[in-house]
């Protein structure tokens, strides 16, 4: 035993335990960047399935949009094909619009249904085959985030879906590129293909624009930690020293009441360190309400109001009568309104005439008089006092 005692273990890694087996000569598969390393997928072979062929025949089915059927009729032969050479059948059902796909004798991957699943999945949701087909490779899976209920507002969800696209797509893009993932927005859902890791990003970004939370923000911030990724040095390192922090701009009331008093109590401080003293707030006096010992006047009801004005024994077609009379007068009134609004546009502006040469001559003889009688006045001059007492 050494004389030094064990630096204690921090409670959150008190069951942490040396992995001998992740060494460096372990092979890895990684993407184009470094951020999602993984451990290398091994392809399952007919070999792997000790138990033979499956007991009992498992199946899913998926329906698909009216407008799909064209394109799926054209194109099932090549999902046929696809999905048989890993020992699945697949139906294509057009008088009830749905797809199925179930296991045969000939399947030898349990997981494989899965994945023909997600397949039918996405090419009803819009994906093209040759696309949906990369589905049934291992390293690759899917998402389809549902986001037709997260805005109400039909305008409001239309701006908001179109911001996950951008300008000529650039923004759709650009989340492809940092992420490695295959994205296509379709209505009320967006399909993504690529890596786990990768598929939990796009979903972060697209759940965020449609709470009002632009795109470019998640991309920055990938773009960000994608150069980090590069640097050896920063492997063991928190990075959130070099994450951007974006600060929101509508804050609540609670918020805006604490950075007020946040602001005000700095401002003290800065009085008191200067040896001033503190300004005093400003109270507004309420004013007084005169008391009076009775309560406020009963106000009439709607049956009160109608008896007096004899509404009340009117009958059901002339109440509608008179509904739909006086609903045509404010029409009236408010279409004149407009109409007169409107007019304002057309009303020509008042023209000033322009003066005939006998009046510019009238008006040019008339400033020659004038300053001619200014020349001949004698000026008047200043009265000079004296002062008596200093003489």
């Amino acid at each position: 035993m050494s004389g030094q005692p064990d630096e204690p273990v921090p409670k959150s890694k008190k069951h942490r335990k040396d992995k001998p087996w992740d060494t460096d000569d372990i092979d890895h598969s990684s993407s184009a960047d470094k951020m999602y390393v993984q451990w290398k997928i091994e392809s399952f072979t007919p070999s792997d399935n000790a138990g033979g062929v499956f007991t009992e025949e498992s199946s899913f089915a998926t329906l698909f949009p009216k407008y799909r059927e064209k394109y799926l009729r054209e194109v099932w032969s090549a999902v046929t094909r696809a999905l048989d050479a890993h020992g699945i059948a697949c139906t294509l059902d057009l008088i009830h619009g749905s797809m199925s796909a179930r296991t045969t004798r000939k399947t030898f991957d349990p997981y494989i249904l899965i994945k023909a699943r997600d397949m039918l999945k996405l090419l009803a949701r819009g994906v093209a085959v040759t696309q949906a087909v990369k589905i049934l490779q291992d390293d690759m899976a899917c998402d389809i985030i549902k986001i037709g209920n997260m805005v109400r507002n039909k305008e409001r969800f239309v701006k908001r879906r179109q911001r996950i696209i951008g300008p000529d797509g650039s923004t759709l893009k650009a989340i492809e590129l940092l992420t490695n993932c295959y994205v296509l927005v379709q209505g009320s859902t967006v399909s993504v293909m690529g890596p786990h890791k990768s598929l939990k990003e796009v979903r972060r970004i697209v759940l965020d624009c449609m709470r009002n939370i632009h795109p470019i923000y998640r991309i920055k911030e990938l773009m960000i930690k994608r150069e980090l990724a590069k640097d050896p040095k920063l492997a063991n390192e928190s990075w959130d020293r070099f994450l951007p922090k974006f600060r929101k701009r509508h804050l609540k009331t609670s918020e805006k009441t604490a950075r007020k008093n946040e602001k005000v109590a700095a401002q003290t401080e800065a009085r008191k360190a200067a040896g001033l003293e503190p300004e005093q707030p400003k109270k507004e006096k309420p004013t007084k309400k005169v008391y009076t010992p009775f309560p406020p006047p009963q106000q009439p009801r709607k049956v009160d109001l109608q008896l007096e004005s004899g509404e009340y024994f009117l009958k059901r077609h002339e109440k509608q009568a008179k509904e739909l009379q006086e609903r045509k007068q404010k029409q009236a009134e408010t279409t004149a309104k407009r109409q007169a609004e409107r007019a304002e546009a057309f009303v020509a502006p008042t023209e000033r005439a322009e003066p005939s040469v006998e009046e510019k001559r009238k008006k040019r003889k008339r400033a020659e008089a004038d300053d001619t009688n200014r020349k001949d006045k004698p000026r008047k001059k200043k009265a000079v006092r004296f002062n008596l007492e200093d003489s």
